[in-house]
Order: structure tokens, then C-alpha cells, then sequence
């Protein structure tokens, strides 16, 4: 058997392996072609996998900050899993959403349809394959100097997303034509680029560029901001602190950073709704293209 077909036939034994170990697979809702517009917003969240079986994946429901993100039956979703330096990806659907109401552990659940088609990463840094392909988006981030001063901008964030939430009278969501101001920005140092890789319960996973990785290592709290078109146009705005980082075997970065509302609480809500938002307008738009 040619390498590359054994390492693809292997990924069931990696998905055990995966749950043995209390390890979690990723999940972005699958989104359709868009005519004339750039999409860079697929939110890859976290899910615990909890059984395997002939018939389906069974995974904990995602949560963002708290809050249950719901996938409910039928929406088609692209997976991503990865054992050491190997990397997975497959198209799957929602069989079956599982409501936490009534148990006693009160986490949902989510029956994911067993993929007939898995694909192997070329790279590690690759996230397409023929089946599948993901546009993860982009993140700028600024040592924070003072984070007093955050509240301002955070205020202005805030004010953005309820502006864009009043004009949108489009159930898909779609770009507008507002405009986000750069200028208003806490006290910070010089900022760098970064990917949003995934987004777990309480903060966000980030590869950060070899050259930039000695940025992550002179503060511990910084501002971030990524945005998620064409779901919204306002962009995701908070304080952030590293919790841990390590380089990986493509020699870029891995920083795990938890959201941190210390200076301002009220943010938090704002963050947790433009997030269920994005996620809310991508099912949407996907379920009326299968309608058309």
C-alpha cells in the first residue's frame, strides 16, 4: 500500500485514539461558493469526541465562552483532527443534536455522520484538501501596555456590532458598507499578525509567524482583533492573555490565549454575541442554498 493511502486509511484508529485520550476533534460550518465576495471567517471550533461507531462520530456540542454554540440536524460541516504531525480533514453533517435539558451533566451533544471520505494534509499548515478547504481568519494583535484603557475601545466595538445588528434586514447576512475606525485603539505596543486556528471554551488558539514569535514572549496580555466576513462587518475586539505557547513542527508558533474581561465585564457578552452571530448567518446561508 502506496504511504500516502496508508496514512489516510489509518484515521478511524486516530479518531479512537483521539477519544481514549479525551482529546477533541474541530468543526467549521461548511459554506457554499459566494459570488463576488472574499470569505475569510470559518470559525474551527472545538469538540470533544465522546464515541465511535459504525453509524456515527459522537462529539460534545462546542461552547464559546459559556455558551453553547447549537449545529442542529442536517447542517453540513467540514471536520479536522490531527495526531502528531498528521493532519485529517473530512466532510461531515449533523445526524442529530442532543439538548443538554434534562441531563445530569448538562452538556448537548452532536451525532456527526461517519465521513465517506477522509483526506490526509499535505502540510501542516495546509487547510485544504480536494474535498474541503478552510480560509481561517487572520488576527492582529498588539502587546497591551495598559489595560485600563481597553474600556474605550471596547465601548466603540460594542457601539459598531449594534449599528451593524439595526441594519440587517438581510437574513443572509451579508457585507455592508460599514466602515471599522483603526484609529481607536487601547495603549499598546507595535502589533503582528497572527491565524485564529480554533476557538474553545474560554479563548482562541493562534499560530503566529517564525518572525513574529519573539512578540508573544514580552508581554502577557495583549488586544486582538480578528474579523469574520462576509458574516460581519464589525470586527471581534478583547483583551487577551497567553497561557501557553510552543513552536511546532513547521516552526511556526502555537499560542493558546484566554479572553480576559477583567478591565471591562461587559465586553464579554458583546464578544459571545458577534460569535454565536457569525456562526448563526453561516447555517443560515447554507441552509437557504440547499432550499435554492
Amino acid at each position: 500500500m502506496p504511504a500516502n493511502r496508508s496514512r489516510t486509511a489509518g484515521w478511524r484508529q486516530c479518531l479512537e485514539q483521539i477519544k481514549r485520550r479525551g482529546g477533541s476533534i474541530e468543526l467549521a460550518i461548511a459554506r457554499p461558493e459566494i459570488d463576488g465576495s472574499a470569505v475569510s471567517g470559518d470559525l474551527l471550533v472545538r469538540c470533544r469526541v465522546l464515541s465511535i461507531d459504525d453509524e456515527a462520530i459522537r462529539v460534545e456540542a462546542p461552547v464559546a465562552l459559556g455558551r453553547t454554540i447549537e449545529i442542529p440536524k442536517g447542517v453540513e460541516l467540514v471536520a479536522m483532527m490531527a495526531v502528531g504531525q498528521n493532519r485529517w480533514m473530512f466532510r461531515t453533517h449533523s445526524l442529530q443534536w442532543h439538548s443538554c435539558a434534562g441531563r445530569m451533566d448538562a452538556r448537548a451533544e452532536i451525532e456527526l455522520a461517519v465521513p465517506n471520505r477522509v483526506e490526509r494534509c499535505q502540510r501542516r499548515r495546509d487547510y485544504r484538501v480536494e474535498t474541503a478547504s478552510l480560509d481561517l481568519p487572520s488576527v492582529q494583535l498588539w502587546p497591551l501596555l495598559d489595560p485600563s484603557t481597553v474600556v474605550l475601545a471596547e465601548r466603540v466595538n460594542e457601539a459598531a456590532f449594534l449599528r451593524e445588528l439595526d441594519g440587517m434586514d438581510s437574513p443572509l447576512c451579508r457585507l455592508g458598507d460599514g466602515e471599522v475606525d483603526d484609529e481607536i485603539l487601547p495603549e499598546v505596543g507595535p502589533s503582528f499578525p497572527a491565524r485564529l486556528v480554533n476557538l474553545g471554551g474560554g479563548g482562541v488558539g493562534l499560530t503566529v509567524e517564525d518572525s513574529y514569535a519573539g512578540s508573544l514572549g514580552r508581554k502577557s496580555l495583549f488586544w486582538m482583533r480578528f474579523g469574520l466576513p462576509p458574516m460581519l462587518t464589525t470586527p471581534v475586539c478583547a483583551t487577551a492573555r497567553l497561557v501557553h505557547s510552543h513552536m511546532q513542527s513547521d516552526r511556526q508558533t502555537y499560542a493558546g490565549m484566554t479572553f480576559d474581561f477583567s478591565a471591562n465585564p461587559a465586553h464579554k457578552r458583546v464578544v459571545v454575541r458577534q460569535i454565536l452571530q457569525a456562526i448563526a448567518c453561516q447555517q443560515k446561508l447554507q441552509m437557504s442554498r440547499q432550499a435554492s
